[in-house]
């Protein structure tokens, strides 16, 4: 594993690479003045093509996206993780080329968002940002990222059950703005509420890494 170490203001930040195909977490630490701090970890998923949500994830998710939007990125996912003392910030994000991420790429991110944060001040006191890519079993967090990865093999996990069960299993057959469909395991399909999820993540298989490693299509 490299790790390499920046400088962000006067406090520690670390750069490392945590997965071989480009993968890459950026951290680093902030402090902010004002708003406030869920006690526990909050979960933020974007939709199609708008963010969506309510309270601090809503506000933080409005505030990366156009940002680093513009920069020529797409917001994937933002998980609030950690304690009120020190939360963290976990941003994952995809080139909108199609091409995978790179270390530099999320350096670049990072510095956009620290900045932005620290001038927006959503948080109190100290935080986390940890930014990194989506990862080849990524999660599953927008309609489009459902669309795009149908007929690989996904689990989801439901925030109340549905049809009598929270966890499922099966080959992803694509979604629309409301509903994710599966084919589960049993050769049954069923449509997923995209707002009752809790997770949805692919599972790494032969078929997903070599889809993964084919270059982005272009016109």
């Amino acid at each position: 594993m490299a790790e390499l170490k920046l400088g962000w203001r006067s406090m520690p930040r670390h750069l490392r690479i945590v997965h071989p195909a480009a993968t890459c977490v950026v951290s680093s630490i902030s402090a902010v003045l004002l708003g406030g701090w869920p006690s526990r970890a909050a979960f933020f998923a974007l939709g199609q093509d708008q963010p969506h949500g309510s309270g601090l994830d809503g506000k933080l998710a409005a505030l990366i996206a156009p940002s680093i939007e513009a920069m020529g990125y797409e917001l994937v996912r933002v998980a609030v993780m950690g304690s009120r003392d020190r939360p963290t910030v976990q941003v994952m994000a995809d080139r909108a080329d199609g091409h995978l991420i790179s270390v530099e790429d999320c350096e670049t991110i990072s510095h956009a968002i620290g900045a932005l944060l620290d001038v927006e001040d959503p948080i109190a006191g100290a935080w986390n940002l940890e930014v990194s890519s989506a990862g080849i079993d990524r999660p599953l967090s927008r309609a489009k990222d459902w669309n795009r990865f149908a007929g690989h093999l996904a689990r989801a996990e439901a925030i109340a059950p549905i049809e009598g069960r929270k966890r499922f299993s099966g080959i992803v057959l694509g979604a629309d703005q409301t509903h994710a469909r599966m084919r589960l395991d049993d050769g049954t399909e069923i449509a997923l509420p995209l707002a009752d999820l809790r997770r949805a993540k692919l599972v790494l298989t032969d078929a997903l890494i070599a889809a993964t490693a084919q270059p982005p299509r272009t016109n």
